[in-house]
């Protein structure tokens, strides 16, 4: 009983906010007003609140532009989790357009989706990412191109990184900042959440989005660490390899610290 008067709760708030603050959204999508970048963060801490996720935040975001932030991924909730603390939009795999509820939620975000089997709409797409981040927008990369099981860092691709590259001749001083992040989902309840229950948070595979939402709404308590690490400056004689793999590494190392509960170096 209790269990269904949270979710019932917590689904009535999100709706409610939702209904004012989205026709707003719509409407700066609509003229391109800058509101648009912003709103999204007090969407996303509302909803983060009412589900019972609590975030806690480990350095900073890297103030010089273009910025690129490339993340761990192995939930939805990331979405949400990054959104509460930063003003993002999100480059996101084009089938993410289709999803029930977040799919419409990633347009309102003005995310990029990208349609990976099409080679010339991806060129435009690229395109779309670079004039953007030469903007001023914070564009955000899952690099490991699907979800994990929130244990560990996927094998990052570097072709994912082109759009960081795209982005070098429309910046002054043609360099653009790619900051890794992790997200580590390491408590429910104030108890160390560990291997096995970490799929609680995580969504990985062909688990259906529906009852794992209803199960993170019915939880209530999951603590989840946003790690901003050093960022990499990719300028034209960069190697994307060695972006992705300096990338790599670091958010590897930062989310291991945080899942076993270790400082970071």
């Amino acid at each position: 009983m209790v269990t269904w008067l949270r979710v019932g709760c917590a689904v009535i708030a999100i709706c409610v906010v939702s209904l004012v603050m989205l026709p707003l959204q719509i409407l700066c999508l609509r003229f391109d007003w800058k509101l648009r970048r912003y709103l999204p963060r007090y969407w996303h801490r509302i909803a983060c609140y009412w589900l019972g996720v609590r975030v806690h935040v480990i350095g900073q975001p890297e103030r010089s532009r273009p910025l690129m932030l490339a993340a761990n991924h192995s939930s939805w909730l990331d979405i949400l989790v990054l959104s509460s603390v930063v003003d993002v939009a999100f480059i996101a795999k084009s089938e993410v357009r289709d999803w029930p509820i977040f799919g419409q939620f990633a347009q309102w975000q003005k995310s990029v989706f990208i349609e990976r089997e099409q080679k010339r709409k991806t060129g435009d797409q690229v395109n779309e990412i670079a004039e953007r981040m030469a903007n001023g927008e914070i564009m955000v990369l899952f690099p490991e191109g699907t979800t994990s099981d929130g244990n560990r860092l996927l094998e990052v691709k570097s072709s994912l990184f082109g759009a960081a590259a795209a982005a070098l001749p429309k910046t002054p001083d043609a360099v653009v900042h790619v900051q890794p992040v992790a997200v580590a989902y390491t408590r429910i309840h104030g108890i160390a959440m560990g291997r096995y229950y970490r799929p609680i948070a995580a969504w990985p595979g062909d688990i259906e989005l529906v009852p794992h939402l209803k199960d993170i709404v019915a939880c209530g308590a999951i603590d989840v660490d946003v790690c901003f690490g050093e960022a990499v400056e990719y300028r034209a004689d960069t190697k994307r390899k060695d972006v992705s793999a300096t990338v790599a590494r670091r958010i590897r190392n930062m989310l291991s610290s945080r899942l076993l509960g270790r400082e970071i170096a």
